[in-house]
């Protein structure tokens, strides 16, 4: 099995995902910009793709003189660097892509790139976006996904309702359900166990988990933002 880490030119902060899968993945990937992030630590990605204008001169050639395998798309293309990332990996035997720097920053490219999850040509690798601590993937079938109680998981239908649903492990429990296409009715749920069972059998979702520990720093967070304006 074939793992890629994948870095993208989003928000990307350094931590312990991001360094993780740097060093467990085979191969080490990045789009455009997305290798700053580790040229900036003295890190160096396996094959970038891109047109290079965010990286720049100065990048590309770091990249070469590393030994980088540069696949150069024109800047007036169809898809992202990210896209093309993606695609790259899976035309190259990968059946995990662990991606970082793909939420954050420009609403257009976030939106984009969580749907990019349902794209025909990787519903049969496993692809999963990390952000400060928060995972999002695409779910179609069964899963058992492992945490701690208190932690979030939601469930998000893509394209369409999800049909014959069913949680366990969970605060909110569904038995064969569905939950409605652009609706907030799986958003926010809680692990009561270590481990929660996750079935869509008919459609597909997006399942986002976020550790209780993250949940609680996001909050403490919007709290201590909510107080800072004038007068508060």
């Amino acid at each position: 099995m074939t793992i890629y880490a994948l870095y993208a030119h989003g928000d990307l902060p350094w931590d312990a995902d991001a360094a993780h899968w740097f060093r467990a993945a085979q191969v080490r990937l990045a789009a455009d910009g997305g290798a700053w992030a580790l040229l900036r630590r003295g890190l160096f990605p396996d094959v970038a793709v891109g047109d290079w204008d965010s990286l720049g001169p100065e990048g590309l050639a770091r990249l070469r003189a590393a030994g980088t395998a540069l696949h150069t798309f024109p800047p007036e293309k169809d898809a992202t660097d990210l896209e093309l990332a993606l695609h790259y990996a899976v035309e190259h035997g990968a059946r995990q892509i662990h991606v970082f720097g793909a939420l954050g920053g420009r609403w257009d490219q976030t939106a984009a790139n969580l749907l990019l999850l349902a794209h025909p040509r990787l519903r049969r690798v496993r692809v999963v976006l990390y952000h400060q601590g928060q995972r999002v993937w695409l779910l179609q079938g069964r899963e058992v996904i492992h945490g701690q109680p208190g932690d979030t998981l939601s469930l998000i239908p893509v394209g369409g309702p999800a049909r014959g649903v069913t949680l366990r492990g969970v605060a909110y429990p569904l038995d064969d359900g569905a939950l409605p296409w652009a609706s907030t009715l799986g958003v926010s749920n809680r692990l009561t166990q270590a481990q929660a069972e996750v079935v869509v059998r008919e459609g597909m979702a997006l399942v986002v988990h976020i550790p209780q520990a993250v949940q609680q720093q996001v909050e403490a967070a919007k709290n201590s933002a909510s107080h800072s304006f004038p007068g508060g």
